[in-house]
């Protein structure tokens, strides 16, 4: 099996604003190796939710190829995007979306109740240090808390994509700083590729490649020969 987990060829995405075309991805070629953390950044607009939502299988490209593995995205229809998802794709958004009335446990075995191979619940909570909190609700959880929940019902059903759009940016930076380390931990243990955008420029020091969008481009990619540990992370 290819070490390479998304190919992207002349991507492109053009929405429709009254009558103006917006032009938010615009023939982007990308390369995503098997356990890679890669960290997105740019301004709004600027296209990174966009290529995140296609990778995801949300929303469909206007042109070009993506390929998970050797299974083309760009060609699929909406009920076969969902069974991808389902399968191989973990979300986790700025805004934590936790169902109120259940525990954190309950929050995650949503997810594991569906899922082919999932791990267990409280296996997917110890594994974001919230081993102690299982019987609490979200109102009884920090932020933090709440997101690292949301980071363990992502990962219950072990997929190979982590996709995370503004994880931290509801946080504080001690509190982002600890959800920073859940995902480099699942990261670690469980070898999920991940893919974070942020506007801190901070996160980008933990990353293998960092890709700089402008314009609906990549304008820069950056590798990092040495990652640095989230403990370190200041903003």
């Amino acid at each position: 099996m290819s070490d390479t987990v998304f190919t992207a060829r002349a991507l492109t995405k053009t929405y429709t604003s009254g009558e103006v075309p917006v032009h938010a991805l615009r023939g982007l070629d990308l390369d995503v190796s098997a356990g890679e953390v890669v960290v997105l950044l740019g301004p709004s607009g600027s296209g990174k939710s966009t290529l995140l939502n296609i990778m995801g299988g949300l929303d469909h490209a206007t042109s070009g190829r993506l390929f998970f593995r050797e299974t083309e995205l760009t060609a699929m229809d909406d009920r076969e995007l969902t069974a991808y998802r389902r399968r191989h794709v973990g979300f986790v958004f700025q805004f934590y979306n936790l169902i109120p009335s259940l525990t954190a446990y309950e929050n995650v075995a949503v997810v594991t109740e569906i899922a082919e191979r999932p791990m267990r619940p409280d296996e997917a909570l110890a594994l974001v240090g919230l081993e102690g909190r299982m019987d609490h609700f979200p109102a009884q959880l920090s932020g933090g808390e709440q997101q690292r929940v949301a980071i363990a019902r992502a990962i219950a059903k072990r997929p190979e994509v982590l996709l995370c759009d503004e994880p931290t940016g509801a946080l504080d930076s001690k509190t982002g700083i600890r959800v920073i380390e859940a995902l480099l931990s699942i990261n670690a243990q469980l070898g999920t590729t991940t893919m974070i955008i942020t506007h801190n420029a901070s996160i980008q020091d933990v990353a293998d490649r960092v890709l700089f969008f402008a314009d609906g481009r990549i304008s820069k990619v950056h590798k990092n020969e040495t990652r640095r540990a989230s403990a370190e992370l200041t903003w």
